[in-house]
């Protein structure tokens, strides 16, 4: 057998790794500049820092000093980052230093393709990282306006703007009143009792009517599966304007506008096809034989079921739960329609706050709802591995 030979990282070619360094540099340097007045400017110097940066340490320096040079990156930036931003440019221009003395490293080195298999061509190394970086700027798109609203939320002042005492880190700037007024104020407390009394009884109805929905659909022998699917799912693809206008007309045909039931039944609406889109997923991988030898045991459906069908597939009821408790949670526009104001929700609070008083209250609030979103999503996440290991589709 052919003894392997492990060669030590080669340095790539210089021309590349400026060119690349530069290109990374004018990127930041558009928002630097933005900051200070002159993107043009901001381009052109950032480009050209770099491009230095990325000589001395890969040319000059190498790997043998990579550390102290890093830590030297790091301080540089943090250093021109006070003179032109103070304690909050301090902060950004320390995360700039550590990401580029990482960076320069990273492709100065061609560290970049340890993770990948060697006889990928460079095209393919490209649309590797670039496919990466689209779906990280996405990402960024995304989460940015939460990220924005969360210190927004510690402000001491009134305002739905960062103060000068907040961008200079000043104690003095951030406080704790808005969420304490969440807490105490009864508008909101009183908000929150009707978002809790509807959300989980709009959920079990969920659960409940979208999992035999989902096990009946995925029988074999069910004529019109398609169309029906298609309906039961129709009030997460119809616009909400429209679904809440039509339960207007019909539940006021009813009587039951403006009335607990009638709130609760319209977020267990939008609630079912969240349910039967994830236990029908489950579903697919459910073994139909264990079924069969429970009923050649002599155990009746029921008994089927909730010993045997049940756990197997409960991560997907649990995951299709949480999707409707965060839907009824969240909504605002059917409640508008459908409720009273006796039934006021958080988020009907919330926006009631927008249009009729602005209270930066509301960010406490959108806050708390993200850090709860965040919980259930992560339960979600979870649930979903879980659900993968049960049925064999990865290991364990």
């Amino acid at each position: 057998m052919n003894d392997v030979i492990l060669t030590p990282e080669s340095e790539k070619p210089l021309g590349f790794t400026l060119g690349v360094l530069a290109a990374a540099g004018a990127f930041a340097g558009i928002f630097v500049g933005a900051a200070n007045g002159s993107s043009p400017l901001g381009i052109v110097a950032g480009a050209i820092v770099m491009a230095g940066i990325a000589f001395v340490l890969v040319r000059l320096l190498g790997e043998r000093h990579e550390k102290p040079a890093r830590w030297g990156v790091i301080v540089l930036f943090a250093i021109v980052g006070f003179l032109l931003g103070g304690k909050p440019g301090l902060v950004m221009g320390a995360l700039f230093g550590w990401f580029f003395g990482w960076f320069t490293y990273w492709i100065g080195f061609g560290r970049y393709r340890r993770a990948l298999v060697p006889y990928l061509t460079s095209g393919q190394v490209l649309w590797h990282y670039t496919f990466r970086v689209i779906c990280g700027a996405i990402f960024v798109f995304l989460i940015t306006p939460i990220l924005v609203v969360m210190p927004l939320s510690f402000n001491a002042e009134n305002f739905f703007t960062f103060t000068p005492e907040m961008l200079s880190f000043d104690p003095a700037g951030y406080s704790l009143k808005h969420y304490r007024d969440f807490l105490t104020n009864s508008e909101w407390t009183s908000a929150v009792r009707n978002s809790l009394m509807i959300a989980p009884v709009a959920t079990v109805i969920s659960v409940s009517l979208g999992t035999l929905a989902a096990i009946g659909l995925s029988q074999s022998h069910v004529p019109g599966k398609r169309a029906i699917m298609a309906i039961l799912i129709s009030p997460m693809i119809v616009p909400l304007i429209i679904s809440a206008t039509g339960m207007y007309f019909f539940y006021s045909k009813i009587g039951i506008v403006g009335t607990y039931w009638g709130v609760v039944l319209a977020h267990a609406v939008l609630g079912i096809p969240f349910v039967i889109i994830t236990v029908t997923a489950t579903l697919v991988g459910f073994d139909r034989s264990l079924t069969r030898a429970a009923a050649n045991m002599g155990a009746d459906p029921v008994t089927t079921f909730f010993r045997v069908q049940m756990p197997l597939i409960l991560p997907g009821v649990i995951s299709g739960g949480l999707f409707a408790f965060i839907t009824s949670f969240d909504e605002v526009v059917v409640v508008l329609f459908i409720g009273s104001a006796e039934l006021q929700t958080l988020p009907w609070q919330m926006f009631t706050g927008l249009r009729e008083q602005i209270s930066p209250t509301i960010l406490a609030a959108a806050t708390i709802l993200v850090g709860i979103s965040i919980m259930l999503l992560a339960t979600v996440e979870l649930l979903r591995r879980r659900s993968e290991r049960l049925r064999g589709l990865s290991p364990s």
